[in-house]
């Protein structure tokens, strides 16, 4: 997305979102300060003796915030004071509006003396104590000059003890943000007392909650007999305008808390939260005096139950007058008393100044982006009496420290990103380092602090062949090679300079194989690390075991082990080492995978989360295979996806781009449990066929949480024929439903030790589960609703025939080779594809023929269409895939049904099933050749190149650790001397991309093969052994296809039963017609079975659609809160663009012989035209 538009977004977002949050603190003060006038004596739009209906709805808006509390802390776990309602309800109601609207801003009083104190125990600068310091003095000056206006020049007793009441019930009030305060004074006592609330929570929520509406209702209780009136009048609270308000009041409060929330989320905490805030006060009380100034005309109404307004101007003016009464009938506004005027205003304005200097600390907070709401605020809910005061002084106040430590303490972040290699042709590989490199470009290494910092892994499966002399390097290995030499000379885009000597690297032989190291243009590393099969095991997991134990391992654990060994303190290592787990993250990726570093900032930009991924797994490529896959991840990840993250957790994080925290992989039995050999059957299917899904339940079960981070995109090619897509969904079905089923089958100890998953989150999973097992017995359901659409054939003969075609296929799979099966499923595909057309048609046409579309197949195909469009809509940058939508529903029975039976009667091949030939590899060899003719003769066009800055290559290699020599080395490794041939090979190949011999420290060399010798040791092919596998792996396939299909055979028989009973079960729906009338002689019929799967799947769809538009807008949220760093990052290469080119100007005139360097199109132009 281009750069301005971004910014444009997000100060739109911003401007929205603050919007919102002052109109509706406008609508929640309005209406609260609408209630409590009514209940003064002077209005008469609630008569006299009704007035207790007035004082109910305060109560009501007083306990709102508590009800809403003690929900939302009900749901997850199945001391408030008096001050609060004796100011609303007792005093309050006494009051002019201009008292009522600034009084409220004195609550801050002692959240001021707080920061005083909280600033003179700190040992930092003290130049903000001074603000509040104003700030008490003005809320103080604000009482003084409140009680003078009323107890010199008003001389009612009740107004005096109102007075008194109101201005020890504020102080009051002010109590309830002690916590915010508590754990800078460094008092023991109310240090423990904090951490015992933070530790039980929802506990404390509940009490405080039921003791708040407690106390609220015996003050509201008491006080209305006490002062004279009745409660009988209550009686026609459903009558008045006060349930209106109240009701106004309660939703107005709760969105402007949540928006609130939403800001400061979004980075935008000045313009989006305090500047409404602070205006919030101003803007109600302007709208309620310039009415007064203007002379509004009084009413002939006494009341509003008497007379009702007919129209909402009268409403309003009605509403106006009563309001403004409360200011026009005290003794100073009558009598144009200065003194008692001056004494009003200047309490309003030195309150209301009081407020503002006592939360000026909320300017200058620093947030992290989408901060956690915990965090943010240090109370779970708002008040409902004093909202914008109740979310200014809750936000988390902080001693601002000195810039130097805080730039000092700042930690920095690790990115380890490791790919996995193995047959990738020449276009993936590119895709791939080009985003390596891109990714180095947009974060230099420097030796400035970074708050992130990238290092770069390929771990190469299966990189070496036999030759006459030993082992080589294969023509993969070779390919990479070329691309990464490639990749390094098109970093420079000058089209006339000469080109420069590209850098020495770095060639290693070690204990796996072999090491390339190359240090990229702006400084970053990148290893290549190429597998030897005959020294250490392939195959991804395998890889993974090695970068996972590397990085973890050797990398993260050695440096503190060795301070260990050195006698530093073992606590305070400790400590260190956790706090670096939680720093270190690895991003898994594939081969293939093509994604920009905004993405890997968006995953990097969302800290707080345990583990989190991504991956909009989007195909590249063209073609129908590949436009149904489009589709099906599209709507995997609107909905599915989305709907996990929502309820629970996301069960699976796919290996494309998946971004995971070290603290999570190195908790027990994860990555230990992870390295387990396959042993059994099941071991097979569960732990090799679905790694990625594997790692995750893993994870789920020691309690972290996985996420769907929609924000940021990364993209892969897909299969593109139909054996490759059949193949790669062979190896993933059976391993989704083992790991499903695996966790489902902790649920009850998962739940437990997960908070993210829970009960009915379980409940969730099993449901989806049972829908995915009921897949082709519903698909034989819907071909044989196609039967009777279009030959209007009888439904239990159509029901046979539909059941017949997959059950003649489930026996050739049992019977042909792979080969054949898919070939067969094509065929099938074709002609079901036909057969859908015609279904979508035949429901055309029934709809027509019906006259409504108010039928239970109309109604569903209407819904889904509907569902997809809105959902695709909310997606505006991949709206496109909608077009694919048609393709996807005509695929729907080879996808769900001819794949469910490929993929569980297969269930015993483990092979990979994709990338197993080489043919490929020496086409793309060709093509490397064709592209280095092409550099060499032809010119490069500056309009194709995408960035305008040139830099001198570094010519030094940067190295990490210091390297033993190279005889001491090789004599400790004699055993490896056959395979040095590789060395000589490769530098030999790379004869222009200079590759030095060097070699590993002596402990890492150790690391490696204690490592190979308990691990990743190369398996012993044993014939008994596989023969006892292949045969264990038929008879798990044979249990799992006979219980698989006998579920559905069940529901198929129970679906002909009901057809073959007939009228007597089905349930009968009335015929409606559009404009809503009602067919009396025409009816629809349902069996049960159809009603129930229905009325589920409606459930499901709906259920994922909430979960979507809820994940919809914290992805907004996410992305405008990234902008910010996007755009200053932009501008800063941009500045350093400027740099280098005036850099290159004055090198140019210093030295006018040498070559021009031209950086694009336009200077070219210009150059030749004044030439």
């Amino acid at each position: 997305m281009p750069k301005k538009r971004v910014q444009c977004f997000k100060w739109f977002s911003c401007a929205i979102v603050g919007m919102l949050v002052f109109v509706l603190a406008l609508l929640s003060k309005t209406s609260f300060l609408l209630l409590i006038t009514f209940g003064n004596n002077q209005t008469e739009i609630i008569r006299s003796d009704q007035k207790p209906t007035a004082l109910l709805g305060i109560g009501f808006v007083l306990v709102g915030p508590s009800v809403l509390l003690l929900l939302k802390s009900s749901w997850k776990f199945i001391f408030k004071t008096l001050g609060a309602a004796v100011l609303t309800i007792v005093a309050m109601p006494h009051f002019d509006i201009v008292t009522n609207v600034m009084i409220l801003n004195s609550v801050s009083i002692l959240s001021a003396v707080f920061q005083v104190v909280a600033e003179c125990i700190a040992e930092e600068r003290k130049r903000f104590i001074m603000l509040p310091v104003f700030s008490i003095f003005l809320i103080v000056a604000g009482y003084v000059l409140f009680a003078i206006s009323y107890l010199v020049f008003e001389s009612s007793l009740e107004i005096k003890i109102s007075v008194g009441l109101a201005i020890v019930a504020t102080i009051c009030v002010s109590v309830n943000w002690w916590e915010n305060y508590s754990t800078l004074f460094k008092v023991p006592f109310l240090e423990d007392i904090s951490r015992d609330i933070a530790q039980s929570r929802n506990v404390v929520c509940i009490i405080s909650s039921l003791i708040r509406i407690l106390v609220t209702s015996a003050v509201l209780g008491a006080y209305v007999p006490l002062s004279g009136q009745d409660w009988k009048s209550v009686k026609l609270v459903f009558e008045t305008v006060v349930v209106s308000l109240v009701a106004i009041q309660i939703v107005s409060s709760a969105l402007c808390r949540w928006f609130v929330v939403v800001a400061c989320k979004m980075h935008a905490l000045r313009r989006s939260f305090v500047m409404p805030m602070y205006l919030a006060s101003i803007t109600v009380l302007a709208a309620f005096l310039v009415p007064a100034g203007v002379r509004i005309p009084v009413s002939n109404q006494t009341c509003f139950e008497n007379h009702q307004p007919k129209s909402s101007d009268k409403w309003l003016l009605l509403l106006l007058t009563d309001t403004i009464k409360t200011l026009n009938t005290r003794d100073i506004v009558v009598h144009m008393k200065i003194g008692g005027l001056v004494c009003l205003g200047c309490s309003a304005l030195s309150w209301w100044l009081g407020l503002m200097l006592s939360t000026v600390y909320i300017w200058y907070l620093k947030i992290h982006r989408i901060e956690r709401t915990q965090d943010l605020f240090v109370r779970r809910m708002y008040e409902g009496a004093f909202l914008e005061q109740s979310m200014l002084l809750n936000t988390r106040f902080e001693i601002r420290k000195r810039i130097k430590e805080k730039k000092s303490t700042k930690e920095t972040i690790r990115v380890f990103l490791c790919a996995t290699m193995w047959h990738e042709t020449y276009d993936e590989m590119m895709k791939i380092i080009i985003s390596m490199f891109r990714l180095d470009k947009y974060r230099p290494k420097t030796d400035k602090h970074s708050d992130v910092e990238f290092e770069f892994h390929i771990y190469f499966d299966d990189a070496f062949k036999d030759v006459d002399n030993g082992r080589h390097a294969n023509e993969y290995a070779e390919i990479l090679v070329d691309v990464i030499k490639e990749v390094y000379t098109e970093e420079d885009p000058c089209i006339f300079k000469k080109t420069a000597t590209l850098p020495h690297q770095t060639i290693i032989n070690t204990p796996y194989g072999g090491r390339l190291e190359y240090t990229l243009p702006k400084g970053n590393l990148m290893m290549v690390h190429l597998k030897d099969k005959t020294l250490i095991r392939h195959k991804k997991r395998w890889s993974q075991i090695m970068y996972l134990y590397y990085i973890l391992g050797w990398r993260l654990n050695r440096q503190y082990f060795t301070e260990f060994e050195a006698g530093k303190d073992l606590d305070s290592l400790k400590e260190k080492l956790k706090k670096d787990r939680g720093n270190t993250y690895i991003l898994a990726l594939d081969g293939d995978t093509d994604f920009q570093p905004s993405a890997v900032m968006l995953c990097c930009s969302v800290r707080i989360l345990v583990l989190f991924f991504d991956s909009l797994e989007d195909a590249v490529l063209h073609g129908p295979m590949v436009w149904y896959q489009k589709f099906e991840y599209a709507v995997g990840h609107w909905l599915q996806k989305t709907a996990e993250h929502v309820f629970g957790c996301v069960l699976c994080s796919p290996g494309c781009f998946s971004l995971f925290r070290g603290a999570a992989l190195m908790d027990d039995n994860v990555m230990k449990r992870y390295t387990t050999k396959a042993s059994e059957a099941s071991h097979y299917v569960q732990y090799d066929q679905g790694e990625d899904r594997w790692l995750c339940t893993l994870l789920l079960q020691q309690g972290w949480r996985v996420e769907y981070n929609a924000a940021s995109d990364a993209y892969t090619n897909a299969p593109q024929d139909f054996k490759e897509f059949y193949n790669q969904r062979r190896r993933w079905g059976p391993s989704t439903m083992a790991n499903t089923i695996d966790l489902l089958g902790s649920g009850g100890l998962t739940s437990q030790k997960n908070s993210s998953i829970s009960k009915l989150y379980i409940l969730y999973q099993i449901v989806s589960m049972a829908a995915s097992i009921l897949g082709p017995a519903t698909i034989c359901l819907m071909i044989s609703g196609s039967f009777v659409f279009i030959l209007n054939m009888d439904e239990n003969i159509a029901l046979t025939l539909a059941i017949v075609p997959p059950t003649v296929y489930l026996i050739l799979c049992f019977k042909l080779k792979s080969d054949m099966q898919i070939k067969i499923a094509a065929v099938m595909s074709v002609l079901y594809a036909f057969l859908m057309a015609g279904t979508i048609l035949s429901i055309i046409g029934d709809l027509v023929r019906q006259n409504t579309f108010l039928t239970p197949s109309g109604l569903f195909l209407i819904g889904m269409v509907a569902l997809y469009l809105i959902t695709a809509a909310l997606h505006p940058q991949e709206f496109s895939l909608v077009i694919y939508g048609l393709l996807y529903f005509l695929c729907i029975p080879s996808g769900y049904l001819l794949l469910a039976i490929y993929s569980i009667v297969n269930m015993n091949n483990v092979t990979w099933g994709t990338r197993e030939t080489g043919s490929q590899a020496k086409a793309t060899a060709v093509d490397t050749l064709k592209r280095k003719v092409m550099n060499a003769t032809c010119c490069k066009c500056p309009c194709l190149e995408s960035e305008n800055m040139t830099e001198e290559i570094p010519t030094e290699v940067i190295t990490k650790t210091e390297k033993p020599p190279l005889e001491t080395q090789r004599e400790h490794e004699s055993q490896l001397t056959l395979h040095q041939t590789w060395i000589e090979h490769l530098q030999m190949k790379s004869y222009d991309f200079p590759l030095d011999e060097s070699a590993l420290p002596l402990g890492e060399i150790d690391f490696w093969r204690e490592l190979q010798k308990k691990y990743l040791e190369p398996l012993k092919e044993n014939k008994e052994q596989q023969e006892k596998i292949a045969n264990d792996l038929r008879e798990l396939r044979n249990k799992v296809t006979f219980a698989f299909f006998f579920c559905n055979a069940l529901w198929l028989v129970a679906t002909f039963f009901l057809q073959a009973i007939g009228d007597s079960v089905s349930i009968k729906i009335p015929k409606i017609y559009p404009n809503g009338t009602h067919s009396t002689t025409e009816t629809f019929s349902l069996d049960p079975i159809a009603l129930m799967f229905l009325l589920s799947f409606t459930v499901l769809l709906l259920m994922q659609f909430v979960a979507m538009l809820y994940h919809r807008i914290y992805t907004l949220i996410h992305f405008v809160a990234y902008a910010d760093t996007e755009i200053k990052s932009h501008r800063k290469q941009s500045h350093q663009v400027v740099q280098a080119l005036d850099l290159n100007h004055q090198h140019e005139t210093k030295e006018p012989n040498m070559a021009l360097c031209f950086q694009n199109a336009l200077t070219l132009k210009r150059a030749i035209t004044s030439v």
